[in-house]
């Protein structure tokens, strides 16, 4: 049986759109928890989320996805995401 081989990394997140953070960030963390990310949010406002995120890349692809989605009283229009380290793998 063959093994798939994920290397974890660390990002920064930057979520912009009109944005609820008092909703969305709440779902951002239990996104992340389900996906078994590690996540800390660094900054959030009406129209920025800023938030550290660590864990193998597809999930962290994923995570994006979700957030592109997001809970239904949030307009996201980007999402940057800057590498901070290769993390281990």
């Amino acid at each position: 049986m063959t093994e798939r081989h994920q290397s974890h990394l660390r990002e920064r997140m930057t979520i912009r759109g009109d944005i609820d953070a008092a909703s969305f960030v709440p779902w951002i963390r239990r996104h992340a928890a389900k996906l078994g990310l590690s996540q800390a949010v660094s900054h959030a406002g009406s129209d920025r989320i800023e938030l550290e995120i660590a864990g193998p890349a597809d999930l962290i692809d994923m995570m994006e996805m979700g957030c592109s989605l997001g809970p239904i009283d949030v307009w996201v229009e980007t999402i940057d995401r800057i590498r901070i380290d290769g993390g281990s793998d």
